[in-house]
């Protein structure tokens, strides 16, 4: 049977009128009164109990927390100094004639854009008000590594603040000396005084240090002749900048200009393996007890130095000792002296006389007695000497008769073989022909008689007109100034050459003494020899003037490598083999002088230079051309000469390149490597 709901009744429960008991309480309700207190009682036991332990294990968290924070903070330090390279570079890239101020730095011209620049405070000056000692730069290299760079463009940090000097070498961890090479002055300054002072912060330590010169060498005067060592005094050399980077053990770097090739490629690529072998040291030395990465790491390619390029060697010049020659084999002599007795005969040649003497060109009527200004000089020359009546006094072909000149005084006439040794050397030794003289002449009177004619036949205003003129050591050298003269010119000339419709007069005497194949030609059984005009072929007017030039004056400045190449075509043609090395020199200057830029952009053809340079007999060139080709391997290899090399110029060039294709395979390795890493590379 179903149950029935009745009001006042609970399924399941009693009533209270049926449930209380005697004492009027209700029983039911106790016990659902005592269950809810229970249950209350045991969720407030529960949360107390809760909160404890949360707070007892907030508590015993606390160390923990705070010794992770603080090696979080710590690794973030730890890395973050290792990541970054500091360098201090001291000098300037611009000489002090320099106008263009606003050329970037070799530093800043390396960073780049990517670099940001701050200056730090302004009471570090230079001794130059509102310039600071130096300017930090700040950039990121290689991706993740911090560059901070203190860049002093001025010396005087050294001397104002030693101690922040000091400090800057202490904390770099490269050193970059600036200087240019066309300052001499700041570079004397930096070797004398500062560089000891470097030295001495260095203490012995390994930082390395780069020095760099920076700039192409200019030449003060239009001339660049390599016989005028005059115009380049001002420039530092590269021995000079070698020794000082000895002296510092430094890598020595020669920048001829600051373009992307020189500052990326060459600094850059040096600077780069400074940075890497800096960061490998802080990390081998700070890191010890790290444990080392699983695996082999790749180590940085080492750049070595290119080789050394073949030395070329002057050949000391001959210029007296040819003219000398020229007086004892009486070659082309054109003149005759004897006495009044014909007891004796001196042979000499009218070109050299009258190149040192006016009283000589008197004589021979190559100036009058109005264009001589010293009257002692024509008085001279009519009481001591005479030319024979019927003589003819004008150039005549080779093999007629020379002039003869008659010799007033005996005495006089048995020293001219000692005066004419005399002129003849060109070394003016003054007290060597006095003492020649007191032993022929005996006499004191009679010997000071014969010196005092020699010195009014040689004198000439402004050179030597007494005798502490004739000891002085300026006189060393008067041929190659006064033979300059008769160059070119018609007068006593006894040869013209005829070259591309033009004629070029010139003398046997000065040819046959310089020139070894010209004095086989106007003396062999050739039609020069007895041909007043000579035809020229395989060389053009001007070459063949300035070849001349050099004979007669004992230098020669070409206007360009490739006339410098055409003069020693001609040269070798002739065999002179002085002006060849002239030329050489000639040619390897300017080539070195070149900045990367021009030779990269040049219409001049280094290969063609070289084919001319082997089939003219120039070893000393050709080998010089395929080094210099070989060490600039990155230009060459670019042009569409480089496809004229010859099999064996193109091996020796491979085999002596730089930088070398191992290198570069191996600086590709590496740098592949590095940005393969995603972290904790503690090299890049």
């Amino acid at each position: 049977m179903g149950l029935a709901a009745v009001p006042g009744e609970t399924i399941g429960s009693v009533t209270e009128n049926q449930s209380r008991d005697t004492n009027g309480k209700c029983l039911l309700a106790e016990v659902f009164a005592d269950h809810r207190i229970f249950n209350f009682q045991i969720a407030k036991q529960g949360t107390v109990r809760g909160f404890l332990f949360f707070f007892l294990f907030f508590l015993l968290s606390l160390p923990f927390i705070f010794v992770n924070t603080a090696l979080s903070l710590f690794y973030f330090i730890f890395f973050f100094y290792f990541r970054s390279v500091n360098i201090a570079a001291f000098g300037n890239e611009r000489d002090g004639f320099s106008e263009d101020s606003q050329q970037p730095s070799l530093i800043w011209g390396y960073l780049g854009r990517s670099a940001l620049i701050s200056q730090i405070d302004s009471s570090l000056s230079a001794g130059h008000a509102g310039n600071p000692a130096f300017t930090q730069y700040q950039a990121c290299v290689f991706g993740n590594v911090r560059l901070v760079v203190h860049d002093c463009p001025v010396w005087d940090i050294f001397d104002s603040d030693w101690y922040t000097s000091r400090s800057l070498i202490g904390g770099a961890d490269i050193i970059v000396i600036k200087y240019s090479v066309n300052d001499k002055n700041s570079f004397q300054e930096l070797k004398d005084r500062y560089i000891p002072m470097i030295k001495k912060a260095l203490n012995n330590s390994s930082v390395p240090v780069i020095v760099s010169a920076i700039g192409a060498r200019k030449n003060g005067l239009p001339c660049t002749c390599p016989l005028c060592t005059s115009d380049r005094r001002s420039c530092v050399t590269t021995s000079e900048g070698a020794q000082l980077a000895k002296e510092l053990a430094a890598t020595y770097l020669e920048l001829h200009t600051l373009n992307d090739f020189y500052i990326q490629k060459y600094f850059g690529g040096v600077l780069e393996y400074f940075m890497i072998q800096s960061l490998n040291q802080k990390s081998s030395e700070k890191m010890k007890k790290k444990k080392t990465q699983k695996g082999r790491r790749v180590q940085p390619p080492q750049l070595e130095q290119p080789e050394k390029m073949p030395i070329l060697k002057g050949e000391a010049s001959h210029y007296n000792a040819d003219l000398h020659n020229l007086l004892c084999c009486c070659q082309c002599a054109d003149v005759v002296f004897y006495p009044e007795d014909l007891s004796m005969m001196v042979e000499a040649h009218k070109v050299i006389l009258c190149s040192v003497s006016q009283l000589f060109m008197l004589l021979f009527e190559v100036k009058s007695p109005a264009d001589i200004l010293d009257a002692s000089i024509v008085q001279m020359a009519r009481s001591l000497f005479a030319v024979e009546p019927g003589t003819a006094l004008a150039p005549a072909p080779h093999g007629a008769p020379p002039v003869r000149v008659v010799v007033k005084d005996s005495i006089f006439c048995s020293c001219l073989p000692d005066i004419l040794h005399f002129i003849y050397s060109g070394a003016f030794h003054w007290e060597q022909l006095e003492e020649d003289i007191r032993k022929k002449v005996k006499d004191p009177e009679e010997t000071e008689h014969v010196l005092e004619k020699v010195k009014c036949i040689l004198k000439t205003p402004g050179k030597l007109n007494t005798v502490k003129d004739c000891r002085s050591h300026q006189m060393k050298r008067l041929h190659n100034t006064s033979l300059r003269l008769f160059f070119n010119t018609p007068v006593l000339a006894d040869v013209i050459f005829k070259i591309q419709g033009a004629t070029v007069p010139a003398h046997r005497a000065v040819l046959v003494a310089r020139c070894e194949v010209m004095a086989a030609m106007f003396n062999g059984n050739y039609l020069e020899a007895n041909n007043i005009l000579v035809p020229v072929y395989g060389v053009s007017k001007d070459t063949f003037l300035s070849f001349l030039e050099y004979l007669y004056t004992d230098s020669c400045c070409p206007a360009s490598i490739l006339q410098a190449m055409s003069l020693l075509i001609c040269a070798e043609m002739y065999q002179v083999m002085r002006l060849q090395h002239i030329c050489e020199l000639y040619i390897i200057t300017q080539l070195q002088s070149m900045p990367s830029r021009e030779l990269a952009s040049t219409s001049l053809s280094i290969v063609s230079l070289l084919k001319k340079a082997k089939f003219h007999n120039s070893d000393c060139l050709s080998t010089w051309l395929l080094h210099f080709i070989a060490t600039n391997y990155l230009i060459f290899s670019q042009k569409p000469e480089f496809q004229d090399l010859s099999v064996e110029e193109r091996h020796f060039v491979e085999m002596h390149r730089w930088p070398s294709s191992l290198y570069l395979k191996q600086l590709a390795d590496y740098r592949n490597y590095v940005h393969s890493q995603k972290c904790h590379c503690t090299v890049m």
